[in-house]
């Protein structure tokens, strides 16, 4: 099973690995330092090399493990994003969830539950869960709190991406299938100027073409 590691502590990718490696039936394909990290590789990694799965923290400076889970599970589909952290509380677990994270793992986990929840995903497909986290799930869905039939789809906030208000404009009219001498002409700059807000456009999305901004645009409720 190819693994990704994204986690702001060297010392921490490091112990994982090892634990991984140690453990057998893993390779450790790709380590990363935040999100960011992680998506400007993954555009260079070989199709052989894509990740099985990734191994996601949740505070990380630059981008943190929800907007890198929301952007990664639209971007790379066969990728299944499991948080392993410390943090066990409500808010960020469903955040995660709903960003798109197949399952939530516990960094206080040995190794050995670690890698055979791991294992028994590959085999049956369900995600893995700490029986922690499990637990308070079913408390919140037995206070009626939470209602799992109804799980609204993530939507990120208009900002999510930090984009200006000429770049929505701009990714509006890629949409519609403008090249950058007719988005120059409708908005009347020059043809470089167009191209380099799609330049920063395809930046802020961590994409590198015009079909993957516009999949990322609809996924994700930025137009």
């Amino acid at each position: 099973m190819k693994i990704a590691i994204i986690d702001d502590k060297p010392g921490n990718r490091n112990i994982l690995k090892d634990k991984l490696l140690r453990q057998g039936g893993f390779s450790v394909c790709l380590t990363a330092s935040d999100g960011s990290d992680f998506m400007q590789k993954m555009k260079f990694q070989p199709e052989d090399e894509i990740p099985d799965v990734a191994l996601m923290d949740l505070e990380m400076p630059n981008m943190d493990g929800v907007d890198a889970i929301a952007i990664g599970s639209c971007l790379y589909p066969s990728v299944k994003f499991v948080v392993l952290t410390i943090f066990d509380d409500e808010e960020k677990i469903f955040k995660a969830i709903k960003a798109g994270a197949f399952g939530y793992l516990l960094k206080d986990e040995t190794a050995e539950n670690i890698t055979d929840t791991l294992l028994q995903m590959n085999e049956t497909g369900t995600g893995p869960i700490s029986p922690g986290i499990a637990y308070k799930i079913l408390q919140l869905v037995q206070r009626n709190e939470i209602s799992l039939p109804e799980k609204p789809a993530y939507k990120p906030a208009k900002d999510f991406f930090d984009l200006t208000q000429r770049e929505k404009e701009i990714l509006q009219l890629l949409v519609q299938g403008l090249l950058y001498k007719e988005i120059g002409g409708r908005l009347n700059i020059s043809v470089n100027t167009a191209k380099k807000h799609v330049m920063n456009i395809y930046q802020k999305l961590h994409v590198n073409s015009r079909a993957q901004a516009l999949h990322l645009a609809y996924e994700k409720g930025i137009l």
